[in-house]
């Protein structure tokens, strides 16, 4: 028993001394181990932190290059800076052919004609009336229908799309969420989805659908939304964001026009005033004395005055609204 203490005693003592000798370098192989792990770990975060950062970065390089895309179809084309006649009478929403819109100017510039030389208008000035009539009357009226209808899309469009994003939201293919709009929504926006809705059966895509909307509806607001479905197809991306991104921009758009619109009313008051107070003199004095102004339509001199007048006038009241017209 003594002779395996003995020998227990030496091993445990050779032990401990040979410990005690390599603790440093067993704890340095312990601290290098736990260094080499560490960097291991680090190296693999920075990897992956450099592949998001190179991911984000080829998606936004993606999304720029579709935007300009988009841009350069915008500007080759031009088919909604200047429609034409068949296009703008369908921007109005009205079924009127070329034809008829041709027959109904020279009707219009004949009866204007006659009622001209009735009233005791002389025949050039008659004439002027005429042409007048058939080339502007019918025109000036498309171009109010037109603008009314654009007004009207543009008040509504910003509901359909917060439609668009609830659906995607909830699981709904784009299709589905435009049909929701073309059979649901209020006119001037139902009909023009369901232009969209006909154009994707026929085979067409849907950011192509979205350009003929544009050319449709040539508005910011349309414009906006196409180039955003265009990136979203080409580059990727969350829909349902950015077409809620976009609706917050309309209604702040929608928010600013109205400021805007309000604060130039009192300008657009006061440019009424002074167009209409040098008639309104007029027709007070011709009232209140009459054949003072006699001279100015029975003799030549007077006639020039006129002229002179209306033109001034005219290019007084150009010049104001031009002033106070803001687009936005």
């Amino acid at each position: 028993m003594m002779l395996l203490a003995m020998i227990g005693l030496a091993v445990l003592t050779v032990g401990t001394l040979g410990y005690a000798l390599m603790y440093d370098s067993i704890t340095d192989s312990k601290k290098s181990n736990e260094r080499i792990k560490n960097l291991q770990k680090d190296q693999g975060v920075k990897v992956k932190v450099q592949t998001k950062k190179v991911d984000d970065k080829q998606r936004r390089k993606a999304r720029e290059s579709a935007l300009k895309n988009v841009e350069e179809q915008r500007t080759a084309g031009k088919k909604a800076d200047k429609p034409s006649l068949p296009m703008r009478i369908s921007q109005a929403g009205m079924t009127l052919s070329v034809r008829n819109f041709y027959i109904i100017s020279a009707v219009l510039a004949v009866v204007s004609f006659f009622v001209s030389l009735v009233g005791g208008a002389p025949l050039h000035i008659a004439g002027g009336i005429s042409f007048v009539a058939g080339v502007g009357l019918l025109r000036f009226f498309i171009s109010y229908k037109r603008a009314r209808r654009f007004k009207a899309f543009t008040s509504i469009f910003p509901n359909a799309i917060d439609v668009i994003v609830r659906g995607i939201r909830s699981g709904l293919p784009l299709n589905d969420c435009l049909r929701i709009i073309a059979n649901d929504a209020d006119e001037p926006v139902r009909g023009e989805f369901r232009k969209m809705i006909e154009a994707t059966q026929m085979g067409i895509s849907v950011p192509e659908a979205c350009d003929r909307l544009y050319e449709s509806v040539p508005t910011p607001e349309t414009n906006f939304f196409a180039i955003v479905i265009a990136i979203q197809s080409s580059a990727g991306g969350n829909l349902s964001e950015a077409l809620s991104g976009l609706s917050k921009v309309l209604r702040e758009r929608r928010k600013m026009a109205d400021k805007i619109k309000a604060f130039s009313t009192e300008a657009k008051t006061s440019a009424a005033i002074i167009g209409a107070l040098p008639f309104v003199v007029a027709l007070a004095v011709y009232f209140t004395t009459p054949g003072y102004l006699d001279a100015l339509w029975e003799t030549q001199r007077g006639k020039n005055v006129l002229l002179f007048i209306a033109g001034s006038m005219g290019l007084g009241i150009a010049i104001m609204k031009k002033m106070i017209n803001f687009k936005f």
